[in-house]
C-alpha cells in the first residue's frame, strides 16, 4: 500500500478524465526517459509506459540487455530509442542530453531510476570511503546532471515531470546503508527543491520512496532473504500512475509509520534499530566473503 501527496493540479487531472470518461493516459504522445532501462524496475517501467503510448527513451550500460528491451517494444508496436550511458561520466551524460533534445526537442517525463545499493556497517567502512563516492555518484549526481540538462526545455515548454526512485530507507534511516541512504535522500531533497523552483513553469517531481522490490539488487543482502518483495511489474504501473497524476511523494505505510516514530521518540527510535542491527550482522557480500558486495540496477 502506497500514501500519495498529489498535488491540486494532480487532483484536477485525475478528476478531469473521471468526468469526461478520457481512457487516454497524459503518456500518449509523450517522450518518456527511463534510466536503468536494461532490467528490473526500468524494464519494466519502460514496457507500461509504451502500452500507454508513449514514445520511451531508454537508457542503460548494458547495451546487449539494453537493445533486448528496445527490440520487445518494437515488436508490441511502440516506439522506442536505445542510449548506451555510464551515469557517473559527465561527458557522456552531457552528449546524452544533447543527442536527445536534438532529436525530441524536449523529454516530458524523467524516470531517474538507475541506481546503486549496498548494505555494508561503518565499521567495516572506515577504509571504504569509495563506497560512499561510488554510491553518490550513480544515485545522486549522475540523476542531478541528468536534470539539469533536460530541465531547461521543460521550463520552457512548460510541462514536464520528473519522478526519482528513491527509498523508503529516506524516512527508516536503516543501519548498514549509510551510503546507500545518504545518496537517496540527496536526490530526495533536490527533487523536492526542484519542484518548488519550477512550479510556475508546471514542471513537477515526484520522490517514489520504494521499500523492497524482487529486482537483483536486494541479492547479495542475506538480511532480505524470505522477505516479501513488490515484483518489478507491479512496481512499474505504480510508477506509471505516479507519472500521469504527478503525486510530490509516494511513500509506503511502514516507511511513514517508522517515520513518525523517528520524529516522536528518536532516543527509543534509535534504540530498537540498534537492536536490529547488531541482530542482523552484515552479509558475507560486505564482508568481502564472496566477491559481490553490491549491485546496480
Amino acid at each position: 500500500m502506497s500514501l500519495l501527496l498529489q498535488t491540486p493540479r494532480a487532483r484536477l487531472a485525475r478528476l478531469g478524465r473521471r468526468l469526461t470518461g478520457s481512457t487516454a493516459s497524459p503518456l500518449d504522445g509523450r517522450t518518456v526517459l527511463v534510466t536503468g532501462a536494461s532490467s528490473g524496475i526500468g524494464e519494466a517501467t519502460a514496457y507500461a509506459c509504451a502500452r500507454r503510448g508513449a514514445h520511451l527513451v531508454l537508457v542503460a550500460r548494458r547495451a546487449d540487455e539494453l537493445e533486448r528491451v528496445r527490440a520487445r517494444i518494437v515488436a508490441d508496436g511502440g516506439t522506442a530509442s536505445a542510449h548506451v550511458v555510464d551515469l557517473t561520466d559527465g561527458e557522456a551524460v552531457d552528449a546524452l542530453v544533447a543527442d536527445v533534445l536534438a532529436a525530441h526537442g524536449a523529454v516530458d517525463y524523467l524516470v531517474n531510476n538507475a541506481g546503486r545499493s549496498i548494505r555494508r556497517s561503518l565499521e567495516l567502512s572506515y577504509d571504504r570511503v569509495h563506497d560512499f563516492e561510488r554510491t553518490m555518484a550513480v544515485n545522486f549526481l549522475g540523476p542531478v546532471r541528468l536534470t539539469m540538462g533536460l530541465l531547461p526545455a521543460m521550463r520552457a515548454q512548460r510541462f514536464g515531470h520528473v519522478l526519482n526512485v528513491v527509498t523508503w530507507g529516506n524516512q527508516v534511516k536503516a543501519p548498514k546503508f549509510a551510503a546507500y541512504i545518504a545518496s537517496k535522500s540527496a536526490l530526495d531533497v533536490f527533487g523536492r527543491i526542484l519542484g518548488r523552483e519550477a512550479w510556475f513553469d508546471n514542471v513537477t517531481c515526484t520522490n517514489m520512496r520504494l521499500a523492497l522490490v524482487a529486482t537483483d539488487m536486494i541479492g547479495p543482502t542475506e538480511a532480505y532473504a524470505g522477505l516479501p518483495a513488490e515484483t518489478p511489474e507491479h512496481c512499474a504501473e505504480r510508477v506509471v500512475r505516479a507519472l500521469e497524476d504527478r503525486p510530490i511523494t509516494v511513500n509506503g505505510v511502514l516507511g511513514s509509520a517508522t517515520e513518525l516514530l523517528n520524529l516522536a521518540a528518536p532516543r527509543l527510535s534509535d534504540r530498537i534499530f540498534a537492536e536490529l542491527a547488531r541482530r542482523v550482522p552484515d552479509s558475507a557480500a560486505a564482508r568481502g566473503e564472496t566477491g559481490r558486495t553490491r549491485t546496480e540496477r
